[in-house]
């Protein structure tokens, strides 16, 4: 019997789609496979020579293949493609989806497969998808096309030339390099910098019935300079907190009010989730698919920070039965530029749930997305504010002396009372804990007390995950899909950058690929690498096409290589120092390890298979020494006769006897009272 197939991409969506597609296409039969996402790509690795070997025709048309996981896959696909009266593509709605769409599409040989897409798991939404149903946006596909080649010319091209020169396994990317970039570059930062003391004064006054106010010396007028920013002289600074008697030159009192921050986008929840969670951007980006899978958040891949108009009324209703007053028209933030404004801000699809999720993670970043989506149109919060500058009644050295307060007093928490303590924005602001009286000018007043305020010029902080992604999203560098896959590469996988207490600092690989990089090719520069995003975009847009913005990239890059072939030799890499114990060739340090850094012998193809612990850039040779064979005990194996090596075996103070003819001879033998067991052994294999 013929049914309809709709194709998704991730398999976790399939239970909840089951049960809308009962409700939305009652009465017929239904068939959900999923791709998991791409089944086609790029060649992973070419010469970088001839465009053809590496996946690009000189046309820069992509040869694409299959890939292992994606063959399989396909081999699926197509049977269910073939009981299938019509196919919908359901991938995910953004440029990455739209690609997946397409390659389905060729690869199953799909003639009009019918496109639909939902930013959120919902009946309403899957609803609305059918009647928005289309074909597949071939503008989408061709700027994500684009940014896979361009990304594989990167690598192509830039990785080989990076190895010639230094001898080493290092790798460019397209934007993987640039985030190696900025953290090395805030490291020079912190490097370079020379802590400044310098100093302030600030004096207090009593207010009958009421806390203490002060006032803080304002060095700008009159004692220093934009060329010379800072107090040094301590003895000026305590001269200036002697000065007790002073006179109120301006006062002022106003209101000020504070908005909510806006609803999450993609890189602001791994921001907040890693400030307020403590979370890796991967790991946010994994419970939040589990999420949207489940159909209880709106789609989380999106720079969009607003709420969808049509989400106003359920969000009206779930703050007035917390008592929370919204904004009579919705509340708009303005996107970055370049954003694709077609998908909502993340925001639960069920506003009235106030917990929701399957585990403590999801539910944990479920509170996050629903409190501050529903704080995003709720009523500023307001302040009385007040303000003075006062003139101390004497000169220093001809000069007048004023001071500065300012207090700031909450008159009306708005979206505070559900965002009281929240630390996922970073631009909160904290109340000043400085009750100012009411002044008037020209009011004498006397300080009970001054005090020297000494300070200290600090480095720049370094990067974290979450400030590096919003580092990255500033400079209009990647786009939201991109940021976890970019820190979990040049953290976990690559090993170009550390993570120390959750602050990255770069690794010698790192270093080492950005100090040949600097300088001499052009896709480094943060500038140069947001121009090429807005390329990317404008394909997109329908304002230019796949061709020529390759063909740009590809022309700069071969131009920059024949400079740096020319000027660079190939590195002649030294030998280890450190020998194998086993057969005596050179270790080597192999930094891509899902357990860290470990050293290798470089015998390994001729089957010595020793390998060491990594310790401060040294192989622990004790630890992992194999024993020396034995002359007297010897394999009684068919064909083999090599010494027996006695090894300890898991329970403590037992042992056991091994061939080291290992892994050609993989014969053993029980332990008998320090001797091997000849008449017991526990296997019969040899080669």
């Amino acid at each position: 019997m013929a049914s309809n197939l709709m194709i998704i991409e991730s398999p976790g969506k399939a239970k909840k789609l089951r049960e809308i597609l009962a409700k939305v296409r009652p009465g017929e039969d239904w068939k959900i496979e999923a791709s998991v996402g791409h089944i086609r790509d790029l060649p992973a690795s070419g010469d970088g020579d001839d465009l053809i070997t590496t996946g690009v025709r000189r046309s820069y048309a992509p040869v694409y293949e299959l890939t292992e996981r994606g063959a399989k896959v396909a081999r699926e696909l197509k049977k269910a493609v073939s009981t299938a009266h019509q196919v919908y593509l359901a991938t995910d709605p953004d440029r990455e989806g739209e690609s997946i769409s397409w390659h389905l599409k060729e690869a199953l040989r799909l003639s009009d497969p019918i496109r639909i897409t939902f930013n959120e798991i919902t009946e309403t939404a899957v609803r609305k998808a059918f009647g928005e149903a289309r074909s597949i946006d071939m503008q989408l596909v061709g700027s994500q096309e684009a940014r896979r080649v361009l990304d594989r010319l990167v690598g192509y091209l830039v990785s080989p030339e990076l190895r010639r020169q230094t001898g080493e396994n290092l790798t460019a990317g397209r934007v993987q390099s640039v985030a190696v970039y900025l953290v090395v570059l805030r490291e020079r930062e912190i490097r370079a910098f020379k802590m400044t003391v310098h100093y302030g004064a600030s004096l207090s006054f009593a207010a009958e019935g009421k806390n203490t106010w002060k006032v803080e010396w304002d060095t700008k007028a009159g004692f220093t300079t934009e060329a010379s920013p800072y107090v040094l002289d301590r003895a000026l600074a305590e001269r200036v907190a002697a000065l007790t008697a002073l006179e109120v030159t301006s006062f002022e009192e106003s209101e000020s009010t504070r908005n909510p921050p806006a609803p999450f986008t993609t890189s602001t929840i791994q921001q907040a989730a890693s400030n307020s969670l403590g979370w890796k951007t991967d790991r946010t980006m994994k419970v939040a698919q589990q999420l949207y899978e489940q159909g209880l958040i709106s789609y989380h891949r999106t720079d969009n920070p607003n709420v969808s108009e049509d989400s106003m009324p359920k969000l009206r209703a779930a703050a007035a039965v917390l008592g929370l007053e919204v904004v009579a028209t919705r509340r708009q933030f303005k996107a970055k530029d370049g954003a694709q404004e077609g998908h909502p801000a993340i925001t639960p699809t069920y506003w009235d749930k106030d917990e929701a999720g399957e585990t403590d993670e999801q539910k944990a970043l479920y509170k996050l997305i629903r409190v501050r989506a529903l704080a995003s149109q709720l009523l500023p919060a307001k302040y009385a504010v007040r303000s003075a500058v006062l003139k101390a009644n004497e000169q220093l050295d001809g000069r007048d002396v004023h001071f500065k307060a300012t207090g700031r007093t909450l008159t009306d928490h708005g979206w505070l009372k559900l965002l009281a303590g929240d630390d996922t924005d970073d631009e909160r602001q904290e109340e000043a804990p400085n009750p100012l009286p009411v002044l008037a000018v020209g009011q004498r007043v006397a300080a009970t007390s001054g005090e020297v305020l000494e300070k200290k010029t600090k480095a720049p902080p370094r990067f974290t995950e979450a400030s590096l992604v919003k580092a990255l999203e500033a400079e209009g560098i990647g786009r939201p899909a991109t940021y976890a896959a970019i820190m979990k590469n040049i953290i976990d996988v690559r090993g170009y950058v550390g993570e120390q207490k959750r602050f990255l600092h770069p690794l010698p690989p790192g270093e080492q690929i950005i100090e040949r990089l600097e300088g001499r090719f052009s896709f480094v520069q943060v500038g140069f690498t947001r121009e090429m995003e807005e390329d990317l975009d404008r394909i997109a847009d329908g304002k230019t096409t796949y061709k020529p913005v390759i063909q740009k990239m590809h022309a700069v890059l071969e131009s920059e290589l024949q400079a740096v072939r020319g000027a660079v030799p190939t590195a002649q890499k030294p030998a280890s120092e450190h020998l194998c114990p086993q057969c005596q060739k050179p270790l080597r340090l192999i930094r891509k390890s899902a357990n860290g850094p470990f050293w290798g012998c470089t015998g390994y193809q001729e089957g010595c298979k020793a390998s060491f612990e990594d310790k401060g850039g040294k192989p622990v040779l004790a630890k992992k020494q194999a024993p020396t064979p034995s002359i007297e005990h010897t394999c009684r194996a068919e064909g083999c006769g090599k010494g027996l090596t006695r090894r300890p075996a898991k329970k403590r103070g037992t042992y056991w006897w091994g061939c080291s003819g290992y892994p050609a001879c993989k014969q053993t033998y029980f332990d008998k009272s320090g001797k091997p067991d000849y008449d017991a052994a526990t296997k019969e294999k040899t080669a």
